[in-house]
């Protein structure tokens, strides 16, 4: 079920009116207006809900809308009162206190921290929000990065469980709201490094494959489709030890569930540590490698939300993928060549 944050993380309720003006988080993504009403006012009928959009007093973005329409992390849905039957809370359930341990592992991975926001290195193998079967997540852990603030930082962007890297936190609403903005307008610009089987067709390009989501709960896919929203990810190789492993930097374009992976997938040089895209090709007899996902959100680059200046963030090379690029012979420093090629090669499709 998803957390309070992530459906709202923004509130202004005006004293005498009742309205409440909600910034949608990252959960709301993609769902539909009326499933979202149904989830955070359980009690809210059909009826009522249809009347309320009708009439106007239900608005997204400013405008009039239908219960069938799509949301987007980052807009604005204006809800008139509704009433203490209608609102009861989604969940009785208590949060559980973050333990001392998780606490002080998560405060020395701050690689950033200001008024507005916090920049964490996520660790491989932390979830970064619940779901089924999985209690220990990072979305349960805010609370921890308070700092004496009033209120809990939000997620404004998510990782795979299994992806290492850079993850950014709201510390407050307008925070939420900002960074939202930037991340959902592209104005964030996103590079992580990976390590794939074979090697891709060419030492650059672009990979254009729209992605829809396949298969039965639980076991679901990214998969191309033609009635998909577009995806679109732009790839420098830097390294390859023969035709065997390649070391790549990935910059996605868009921000669709699993994008890498499929992409990777897609190119025939499937991300080392992937059996869920790449199946037994993910994973090497020799050279013997650490069996983590070899995917790491490396650096970010977004409008601080303050003054609009870029923010410029580096996360630190995981531990296990230090380990396969030294197994492998890559040398960290080819880095910088090969990134300033791909910004150059971005410029083309900005």
């Amino acid at each position: 079920m998803a957390s309070l944050w992530s459906e709202i993380s923004l509130r202004e309720t005006g004293a005498m009116t009742g309205v409440e003006l909600i910034t949608l988080g990252i959960d709301a993504a993609d769902q539909r207006l009326d499933r979202w009403f149904k989830q955070r006012y359980p009690a809210l009928s059909h009826g009522h809900l249809q009347k309320l959009l009708r009439s106007g007093q239900v608005r997204l973005d400013g405008k009039r809308v239908k219960g069938s329409a799509r949301l987007e992390a980052g807009q604005q849905l204006r809800v008139p009162p509704i009433g203490e039957a209608a609102s009861a809370p989604q969940s009785s359930r208590q949060k559980t206190p973050v333990s001392r341990k998780d606490a002080k592992e998560l405060q020395e991975r701050i690689i950033y921290k200001d008024n507005w926001l916090i920049a964490i290195d996520k660790p491989a193998g932390l979830a970064v929000q619940g779901g089924t079967g999985q209690s220990r997540h990072l979305d349960g852990m805010l609370e921890a990065l308070r700092f004496g603030s009033d209120h809990v930082p939000k997620l404004v962007h998510r990782l795979d469980k299994d992806t290492s890297g850079l993850l950014l936190l709201a510390r407050h609403g307008g925070a939420a709201r900002l960074l939202t903005a930037a991340f959902r307008e592209k104005k964030a610009q996103k590079i992580y490094w990976a390590a794939v089987a074979g090697a891709p067709p060419k030492p650059r390009g672009v990979i254009s494959l729209a992605l829809a989501k396949e298969g039965a709960p639980g076991q679901q896919k990214m998969k191309g489709s033609e009635d998909a929203k577009p995806a679109v990810t732009l790839y420098r190789e830097v390294a390859r030890r023969g035709r065997k492993v390649s070391w790549l930097l990935l910059m996605p374009l868009t921000g669709r569930t699993h994008q890498l992976r499929a992409h990777c997938a897609a190119l025939g040089a499937p991300i080392l540590g992937d059996g869920k895209y790449g199946g037994a090709a993910a994973f090497l007899d020799r050279p013997v490698l650490p069996g983590n996902l070899m995917l790491h959100a490396r650096e970010l680059a977004l409008p601080h939300p303050e003054d609009d200046t870029t923010l410029r963030l580096t996360a630190p090379i995981p531990s296990h993928m230090a380990e396969a690029w030294e197994i492998l012979g890559f040398d960290p420093e080819l880095e910088r060549d090969a990134l300033h090629d791909l910004l150059d090669y971005c410029a083309n499709f900005v």
